[in-house]
């Protein structure tokens, strides 16, 4: 029985110790300092005192972290629908037996092996330089805008890239779903008389819930999160009109040195998109069960 336990801590100790240095303690520290008031830059040394409750109150309000976190709920719902239907749909395509579809799989998902920053400084480049060139080059009034300059266009830049990225990953994950869907209910469909489109809708989508739940969760979590993206491709510009959430807290916690109430946001965040996965992932689990 020792010896089974010995064996049991040696091998989950080394996760449970680095689990906790990076991120159990952090956390604990982060939500300690938003019951406390630090000393503002001009008094560094003075200690800190307790808060209560006041950066909590002074993050409820602060009119720009909502601004900023209504700017994200809207990025969020964009990009959830779109990057699932499409990458629900690429995997539909590289399963359905087309040719050269293990290039095309290979392809597809090389966006996600980019890292967020280096990607939004490629596409600032694309939506700068590249597409007005080619706009004037082939007089395509579309193309010529400066799509980075335009409040609207420059929300739908963010959403563009973000799909660009992400939806070759989720589509490995309904490429898994579609490769372990049982056949033989699919044969029987057709032999029912079901058309193609029939047997997506009524057979193959409920049997990919399971997919959805895991696309849905990862997509919610890494939209309400982002922050490289939107720093290297907008910088919150034009005018503050595309700053995300993180993006907000970032700059209230380090550039006004307000750490605490940037703190307190960043636990507010957590706790909003903590309600809303874990909703998402029990809704979800529901409709499994009935599918």
């Amino acid at each position: 029985m020792t010896g089974s336990l010995g064996h049991q801590l040696f091998f989950t100790l080394p996760t449970i110790v680095f689990f906790t240095a990076t991120f159990v303690l952090p956390f604990a520290f982060g939500l300690y300092i938003t019951f406390m008031k630090l000393p503002n830059i001009t008094n560094i040394n003075a200690p800190m005192t307790f808060f209560g409750l006041g950066n909590y109150v002074a993050a409820f309000k602060d009119a720009k972290f909502w601004a900023a976190m209504w700017l994200t709920v809207r990025y969020v719902i964009s990009c959830v629908v779109l990057v699932n239907v499409l990458g629900f749909f690429l995997g539909y395509l590289v399963t359905s037996g087309i040719r050269g579809q293990n290039f095309y799989r290979s392809a597809l998902f090389t966006p996600n092996l980019i890292g967020g920053l280096v990607m939004g400084y490629i596409w600032q480049f694309i939506f700068t330089i590249t597409l007005p060139t080619i706009g004037k080059a082939l007089d395509i009034g579309m193309l010529k805008l400066q799509w980075l300059g335009d409040e609207n266009k420059a929300f739908l830049a963010l959403v563009i890239v973000t799909i660009w990225q992400m939806s070759g990953y989720m589509m490995l994950i309904f490429i898994a779903g579609f490769v372990a869907m049982p056949k033989d209910v699919l044969e029987a469909a057709s032999i029912d008389g079901m058309n193609g489109w029939q047997r997506l809708r009524f057979i193959t989508v409920p049997l990919m819930v399971p997919a959805f739940v895991v696309t849905i969760f990862l997509t919610l979590r890494n939209c309400f999160m982002v922050y490289d993206i939107n720093y290297s491709l907008t910088n919150g510009n034009p005018y503050g009109s595309t700053k995300m959430v993180s993006m907000h807290i970032v700059q209230k916690a380090f550039s006004e040195n307000k750490y605490a109430l940037g703190q307190a946001e960043a636990i507010l965040l957590f706790i909003i998109v903590a309600v809303i996965a874990v909703a998402q992932v029990n809704l979800g689990k529901r409709k499994e069960v009935e599918a």
